[in-house]
């Protein structure tokens, strides 16, 4: 693999230089943001490792927006792929209660999961741009409907993340298509509201945690 090959994939970016893409560079500062502000306000393990994932998203998402390469594309998933696995076994362990081994092995079946969801999306006329993120609104939706009773004020945090991710995706999705009538893309919208969405969902996280302690003193 040619980890230094030049990647372009986005609207904003016409060249190779360095800030060939300015807007879709400077927006991952609000990753960063989400991340400081989060960071201040919870006090569990599980969100802290999040919010310093979340700022590392951020920052892979800058390495690749600036220097357009393979190697700074693995670093822009990577982050994203670590929080994604991450949530996913701390809802397991807080929202459903379960043990540390049966919460991974049930965080492992995302990836059969988003093996048969992925192709599926990815047949979809102008959703090819965002196929490899749409297991995530599906299953995030999945265990708003599975909580609905258990855990209600859960579940509708996880509804309304689910729904965030959608707006995310759509945009995420436009840049390429209305690139003639937007220049400079809408790349740097997903970045701004997909930031938004990930510091809500350590929100629920940190929520359903202090609603578990109760009442303090």
């Amino acid at each position: 693999m040619d980890w230094m090959r030049q990647v372009d994939g986005y609207c904003e970016r016409l060249g190779p230089g360095y800030w060939a893409e300015p807007l879709n560079a400077v927006t991952n500062a609000a990753f960063v943001i989400a991340a400081l502000v989060m960071w201040r306000r919870v006090d569990g393990v599980l969100e802290r490792a999040l919010c310093l994932i979340l700022g590392g998203i951020g920052v892979g998402s800058y390495l690749f927006h600036t220097h357009a390469t393979v190697w700074a594309g693995v670093a822009d998933v990577a982050p994203i792929a670590v929080f994604s696995l991450l949530y996913i076994f701390a809802a397991n362990r807080r929202f459903w209660g379960l043990g540390r081994w049966l919460a991974l092995g049930l965080t492992a079946l995302f990836f059969p999961f988003a093996a048969v969801v992925t192709p599926l999306v990815d047949r979809v006329p102008g959703m090819q741009a965002a196929s490899a993120y749409a297991p995530l609104p599906i299953l995030i939706a999945i265990y708003a409907v599975l909580l609905r009773n258990r855990l209600p004020q859960v579940a509708r945090g996880l509804a309304i993340g689910a729904g965030l991710l959608v707006v995310s995706l759509t945009f995420r999705s436009l840049d390429q298509p209305l690139c003639a009538a937007i220049p400079v893309g809408t790349h740097f919208l997903w970045h701004c509201c997909n930031a938004l969405m990930l510091g809500w969902m350590i929100a629920v996280l940190r929520r359903h945690r202090l609603a578990a302690q109760g009442p303090q003193g």
